[in-house]
């Protein structure tokens, strides 16, 4: 079971995990995360940004270092992580990477309501879903292939690997799915008819 954090965004993770590496400022840091595609996995602003590393120093989990101001930039402050910051990240790791936890996907939600479209018009969507996602997996197996052969280590493509592995069976599913559609035609037409007034 999932313990209760004191900060539980899993954007707090990213930022101790980079602080392994040493202080750094809330905007250098967001940039960091973008230009190694992190982006892609964690959702932020350079404001929720500010906001986590203010939530990780209240919980004791970082702390300032050093304030400065360059020219007419507004003061900037450093962090570092502290010791209990470096607890709070493995422990929050191995957490993450053992315990599977039931997620709420916005197509799950979909797939639970889709009855309510006429069969038609779900297959005619769900066609363009397997156009959109085969386009998505050819573009990350291009990523992945490009990482690789400018030495980038597979151990930092592990994310890119999931998400392809993930990829590949939502096609499959959708695929299966327009088979199905086709043979539940008749009797989901006459329920989706039947249901309106």
């Amino acid at each position: 079971m999932a313990k209760r954090r004191k900060v539980g965004n899993l954007l707090a993770l990213a930022v101790l995990s980079y602080l392994t590496q040493g202080p750094t400022h809330p905007y250098d840091l967001g940039r960091t995360l973008r230009a190694h595609g992190d982006d892609r996995s964690i959702k932020f602003t350079h404001g929720s940004l500010y906001m986590v590393f203010q939530q990780l120093e209240k919980a004791g989990f970082v702390a300032p270092v050093e304030t400065g101001r360059a020219g007419l930039r507004p003061e900037r402050t450093v962090y570092a992580m502290t010791d209990a910051g470096r607890r709070e990240l493995r422990d929050w790791l191995r957490e993450l990477v053992a315990e599977p936890e039931h997620e709420y996907p916005r197509f799950v939600t979909a797939l639970s309501l889709i009855g309510a479209l006429p069969p038609d018009e779900v297959a005619a969507l769900l066609r363009t879903r397997l156009d959109r996602l085969t386009a998505h997996h050819a573009s990350s197996r291009q990523e992945i292939d490009k990482a690789l052969a400018g030495d980038v280590h597979p151990l930092f493509l592990v994310e890119e690997e999931y998400r392809l592995a993930l990829l590949d069976t939502e096609i499959r599913f959708v695929r299966d799915l327009l088979g199905k559609i086709a043979e539940w035609h008749s009797a989901w037409s006459a329920a989706v008819s039947g249901g309106q007034s």
